[in-house]
């Protein structure tokens, strides 16, 4: 019955962020399973009517309530607010291809111009009868060919343990017509370790400005009509269990 419940149920939950450097962050928890979030965008200052060039960044914790491990990470889907754009005009891009079987080192290396996000991600792998071993690795968002008419990504990690093994996750950045919500992206997070390794942390930085004939352009940008950005997460653990909640970060028109 408890197992049927957990399958089924998904929390919701809105937490209004008093700034981009602000301490506070989302809480989200459905019976053991705890997931602490924040992210953000710099500057806070930005035109009412048209777009001006921003960078995100975000992190997200997964923990237990009891101190042990989380079941293990599916999916994550993202909705951005409406007042937003993505600029790849000039923006060289990369391909799973080049990416394929390299290091971190190595795939910056071969596509720099397509590096639009840095971060860092850490895992656990749990072996029957043997004591978790912690593995992580830096995360390198390149710019992707389009797909659909929209702008992708392409979220590269290498880990060393429990044996060498690059990840290279495509990630389209959907539009839709959803409220407030004019961006949608989801991530299948894939395998660790057969199946053995459990995502508890990552923390990302987007955006990159280029020239291009005679340009400043900008990854991503935004405006601020109403005096606030929004964005929504969905995270989908093996077991069925989702969690979602929603951000409210002010940002200041001028």
């Amino acid at each position: 019955m408890r197992k049927s419940l957990l399958r089924t149920f998904a929390i919701g939950a809105v937490f209004l962020l008093v700034g981009a450097s602000s301490a506070l962050a989302l809480r989200l928890q459905i019976a053991n399973i705890v997931i602490v979030t924040d992210g953000g965008f710099t500057p806070t200052t930005l035109p009412k009517h048209e777009f001006a060039p921003i960078k995100l960044h975000g992190y997200g914790k997964i923990s237990t309530a009891d101190g042990g491990l989380p079941p293990i990470l599916k999916q994550i889907i993202l909705w951005f607010d409406k007042h937003g754009e993505v600029e790849t005009r000039g923006l060289p891009i990369c391909t799973p291809a080049k990416l394929a079987a390299t290091t971190t080192e190595v795939a910056r290396k071969l596509c720099p111009g397509a590096i639009v996000g840095t971060g860092f991600g850490k895992a656990v792998v749990n072996f029957p009868e043997q004591p978790p071993i912690p593995a992580s690795s830096p995360i390198t968002i390149f710019n992707g060919a389009e797909k659909n008419g929209n702008p992708t990504v392409l979220a590269h990690a290498h880990l060393t343990v429990p044996a060498p093994t690059t990840f290279v996750v495509p990630i389209e950045i959907q539009r839709v017509n959803n409220g407030r919500y004019g961006f949608k992206t989801v991530a299948e997070i894939p395998k660790i370790a057969g199946g053995a390794g459990t995502p508890i942390y990552g923390r990302l930085k987007i955006g990159r400005e280029w020239n291009y004939k005679g340009q400043r352009l900008s990854y991503v940008n935004a405006s601020c009509p109403d005096g606030r950005l929004q964005a929504k997460g969905e995270f989908t653990f093996k077991d069925g269990t989702a969690l979602n909640g929603t951000f409210l970060k002010p940002c200041t028109g001028k």
